[in-house]
Protein backbone atom coordinates (compact mmCIF):
# COMPACT_ATOMS: atom_id res chain seq x y z
CA UNK A 1 0.00 0.00 0.00
CA UNK A 2 2.94 2.51 0.39
CA UNK A 3 4.45 1.46 -2.96
CA UNK A 4 0.97 2.03 -4.23
CA UNK A 5 0.83 6.11 -2.25
CA UNK A 6 4.81 6.72 -3.39
CA UNK A 7 3.94 6.14 -6.92
CA UNK A 8 0.58 7.88 -7.06
CA UNK A 9 2.34 10.51 -5.13
CA UNK A 10 5.21 10.84 -7.54
CA UNK A 11 3.08 10.79 -10.23
CA UNK A 12 0.84 13.10 -9.13
CA UNK A 13 4.22 15.64 -8.63
CA UNK A 14 5.57 14.87 -11.75
CA UNK A 15 2.21 15.94 -13.63
CA UNK A 16 2.02 19.25 -11.91
CA UNK A 17 3.50 22.83 -13.29
CA UNK A 18 3.33 25.53 -11.49
CA UNK A 19 0.43 27.96 -12.08
CA UNK A 20 1.48 30.99 -11.19
CA UNK A 21 4.24 33.92 -12.79
CA UNK A 22 7.09 35.57 -11.32
CA UNK A 23 5.81 38.60 -8.78
CA UNK A 24 6.31 41.64 -9.49
CA UNK A 25 9.30 43.16 -7.19
CA UNK A 26 7.47 46.09 -6.57
CA UNK A 27 3.88 45.02 -4.88
CA UNK A 28 5.72 41.38 -3.04
CA UNK A 29 8.79 42.77 -1.80
CA UNK A 30 12.29 41.56 -3.16
CA UNK A 31 12.69 38.49 -1.07
CA UNK A 32 9.29 37.00 -1.80
CA UNK A 33 10.19 37.96 -5.98
CA UNK A 34 13.57 36.30 -5.50
CA UNK A 35 11.81 33.30 -3.45
CA UNK A 36 9.08 32.40 -5.94
CA UNK A 37 11.58 33.30 -8.83
CA UNK A 38 12.80 29.33 -9.20
CA UNK A 39 9.11 28.14 -8.24
CA UNK A 40 7.88 29.50 -10.79
CA UNK A 41 9.67 27.53 -13.78
CA UNK A 42 9.42 24.23 -14.46
CA UNK A 43 13.05 24.20 -16.20
CA UNK A 44 14.05 25.54 -12.67
CA UNK A 45 12.35 22.68 -10.53
CA UNK A 46 12.89 20.10 -12.30
CA UNK A 47 17.42 21.02 -12.18
CA UNK A 48 16.95 21.76 -8.67
CA UNK A 49 14.76 18.39 -7.78
CA UNK A 50 17.12 16.25 -10.18
CA UNK A 51 20.63 17.83 -8.41
CA UNK A 52 19.46 16.45 -5.20
CA UNK A 53 18.37 13.52 -6.52
CA UNK A 54 21.51 12.27 -7.96
CA UNK A 55 23.16 13.81 -4.79
CA UNK A 56 21.14 11.37 -2.76
CA UNK A 57 22.40 8.20 -5.14
CA UNK A 58 26.28 9.05 -4.71
CA UNK A 59 25.84 9.58 -1.05
CA UNK A 60 28.46 10.63 1.17
CA UNK A 61 30.02 13.77 0.82
CA UNK A 62 28.61 14.88 -2.36
CA UNK A 63 25.17 14.34 -0.26
CA UNK A 64 25.71 18.09 0.79
CA UNK A 65 28.69 18.79 -1.69
CA UNK A 66 26.81 18.63 -4.84
CA UNK A 67 23.56 21.19 -4.04
CA UNK A 68 26.10 23.38 -1.76
CA UNK A 69 28.22 23.54 -5.06
CA UNK A 70 24.79 24.30 -7.37
CA UNK A 71 23.82 27.24 -4.65
CA UNK A 72 27.32 29.06 -4.80
CA UNK A 73 28.12 28.43 -8.43
CA UNK A 74 24.62 29.87 -8.82
CA UNK A 75 24.96 32.94 -6.36
CA UNK A 76 28.67 33.92 -8.56
CA UNK A 77 26.52 33.47 -11.73
CA UNK A 78 23.72 35.71 -10.23
CA UNK A 79 26.81 38.21 -9.58
CA UNK A 80 28.03 38.09 -12.90
CA UNK A 81 24.94 38.95 -14.80
CA UNK A 82 24.16 42.18 -12.10
CA UNK A 83 27.96 43.05 -13.08
CA UNK A 84 26.75 43.14 -16.25
CA UNK A 85 29.34 40.34 -17.57
CA UNK A 86 27.94 38.77 -20.62
CA UNK A 87 27.41 35.16 -20.48
CA UNK A 88 26.56 33.69 -23.87
CA UNK A 89 24.29 30.60 -24.55
CA UNK A 90 22.28 31.20 -21.21
CA UNK A 91 19.13 30.20 -22.11
CA UNK A 92 20.94 26.93 -23.88
CA UNK A 93 22.69 26.15 -21.20
CA UNK A 94 19.43 25.90 -18.85
CA UNK A 95 17.78 23.62 -21.24
CA UNK A 96 20.84 21.34 -21.72
CA UNK A 97 21.06 21.44 -17.69
CA UNK A 98 17.72 19.51 -17.50
CA UNK A 99 18.75 16.46 -19.84
CA UNK A 100 22.51 16.24 -18.49
CA UNK A 101 20.92 16.48 -15.01
CA UNK A 102 18.59 13.72 -15.97
CA UNK A 103 20.44 11.58 -17.72
CA UNK A 104 23.52 11.25 -14.66
CA UNK A 105 20.34 10.38 -11.75
CA UNK A 106 18.90 8.14 -15.20
CA UNK A 107 21.91 6.69 -15.51
CA UNK A 108 23.06 6.87 -11.76
CA UNK A 109 26.26 8.00 -12.87
CA UNK A 110 28.94 7.86 -9.59
CA UNK A 111 31.36 10.18 -10.16
CA UNK A 112 34.22 11.37 -7.91
CA UNK A 113 32.48 14.02 -5.63
CA UNK A 114 35.19 17.08 -7.33
CA UNK A 115 33.84 16.27 -10.73
CA UNK A 116 29.92 15.98 -9.72
CA UNK A 117 30.80 19.68 -8.28
CA UNK A 118 32.16 20.24 -11.06
CA UNK A 119 29.22 19.26 -13.24
CA UNK A 120 26.47 21.01 -11.43
CA UNK A 121 28.57 24.08 -10.95
CA UNK A 122 28.86 24.77 -14.39
CA UNK A 123 25.09 24.23 -15.07
CA UNK A 124 24.73 26.38 -11.94
CA UNK A 125 26.61 29.24 -13.68
CA UNK A 126 24.10 29.70 -16.21
CA UNK A 127 21.10 29.41 -14.05
CA UNK A 128 22.49 32.10 -11.32
CA UNK A 129 23.43 34.18 -14.42
CA UNK A 130 19.65 33.97 -15.87
CA UNK A 131 17.96 35.10 -12.36
CA UNK A 132 20.16 37.83 -12.33
CA UNK A 133 19.31 38.70 -15.84
CA UNK A 134 15.91 39.22 -14.41
CA UNK A 135 16.31 41.09 -11.55
CA UNK A 136 14.64 43.87 -12.52
CA UNK A 137 13.09 46.27 -10.25
CA UNK A 138 14.66 44.23 -7.15
CA UNK A 139 16.71 44.44 -5.04
CA UNK A 140 20.14 42.73 -5.58
CA UNK A 141 20.40 41.04 -2.49
CA UNK A 142 16.94 40.35 -0.80
CA UNK A 143 16.14 38.74 -4.34
CA UNK A 144 19.00 37.11 -4.61
CA UNK A 145 18.44 35.64 -0.84
CA UNK A 146 15.10 34.56 -1.91
CA UNK A 147 16.39 32.36 -4.63
CA UNK A 148 19.22 31.01 -2.78
CA UNK A 149 16.34 29.56 0.17
CA UNK A 150 13.75 28.50 -2.39
CA UNK A 151 17.09 26.63 -4.58
CA UNK A 152 18.00 24.93 -1.03
CA UNK A 153 14.96 23.78 -0.65
CA UNK A 154 14.13 22.18 -3.71
CA UNK A 155 17.52 20.71 -3.06
CA UNK A 156 16.43 19.28 0.03
CA UNK A 157 13.25 17.96 -1.32
CA UNK A 158 15.08 16.16 -4.00
CA UNK A 159 17.61 14.59 -1.41
CA UNK A 160 14.90 13.99 0.83
CA UNK A 161 13.22 11.99 -1.98
CA UNK A 162 15.93 9.97 -3.31
CA UNK A 163 16.84 9.23 0.28
CA UNK A 164 13.10 7.85 0.69
CA UNK A 165 12.75 5.98 -2.81
CA UNK A 166 16.45 4.92 -1.73
CA UNK A 167 14.43 3.10 0.79
CA UNK A 168 12.23 0.51 -1.24
CA UNK A 169 13.28 -2.14 -2.97
CA UNK A 170 12.61 -0.76 -6.43
CA UNK A 171 13.83 2.72 -5.26
CA UNK A 172 17.00 3.07 -7.72
CA UNK A 173 14.75 2.06 -10.70
CA UNK A 174 12.29 4.91 -9.60
CA UNK A 175 15.22 7.10 -9.54
CA UNK A 176 16.34 6.13 -12.79
CA UNK A 177 12.79 6.54 -13.61
CA UNK A 178 12.38 9.94 -12.56
CA UNK A 179 16.05 11.33 -14.11
CA UNK A 180 14.26 9.81 -17.63
CA UNK A 181 11.43 12.29 -16.98
CA UNK A 182 13.45 15.13 -16.67
CA UNK A 183 15.31 14.05 -19.68
CA UNK A 184 11.81 13.93 -21.93
CA UNK A 185 10.46 17.41 -19.88
CA UNK A 186 14.38 18.73 -21.01
CA UNK A 187 13.60 17.76 -24.42
CA UNK A 188 10.25 18.62 -24.45
CA UNK A 189 10.61 22.16 -23.70
CA UNK A 190 13.90 22.61 -25.90
CA UNK A 191 11.78 21.56 -29.03
CA UNK A 192 9.07 23.77 -27.68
Amino acid sequence: MKRRLLLAALAFAASTVPAFAHLDPAEHGSLMAGFTHPLSGLDHILVMIAVGLWAAQIGGRALWAVPAAFVGTMAFGFGLATAGIHLPFVEPAILASLVALGLLVAMAVRLQTAACVAVVGVFALFHGYAHGGELGAADALPFSTGFVIATTLLHVAGIGLGLGIGRLSSGLMISRLLGGLTVFAGLALILN
